[in-house]
């Protein structure tokens, strides 16, 4: 996915978010998202699901009850994001920074993590 298709994306899931019309709510499943900055994103109840965001910067992202189920995280900076009642389910969260995020109530069943991955 380019920048550009992404920050569209981005675009309608904001209008969606606010309950404008033309808003659609980020289907971003299986999306190749590596390295990509989404620093700070708003991506709240969005779908990730086996998404690649891996070495993704995800620092600061509102990830509220965001589907993350099978999503490749590996080595995605999360620090500071807010992941309450997000679904990580299987996850691959290796070599992840999660330093500072909250995982209130997030369903973490089958993470992969290693000695790497920073809580």
């Amino acid at each position: 996915m380019t920048k550009e298709e992404l920050a569209v994306v981005l675009e309608k899931h904001k209008l969606w978010l606010d309950g404008i019309k033309d808003g659609v709510c980020a289907d971003l499943r299986r999306a190749n998202l590596t390295d990509a900055d989404l620093s700070g994103a708003d991506l709240r109840r969005a779908d990730l699901r086996w998404a690649d965001l891996s070495g993704a910067d995800l620092s600061g992202a509102d990830l509220r009850w965001a589907n993350l189920s099978g999503a490749d995280l590996r080595r995605a900076d999360l620090r500071w994001a807010n992941l309450t009642d997000a679904d990580l389910s299987g996850a691959d969260l290796r070599r992840a920074d999660l330093r500072w995020a909250d995982l209130s109530g997030a369903d973490l069943n089958g993470i992969k993590v290693d000695e790497d991955t920073k809580f």
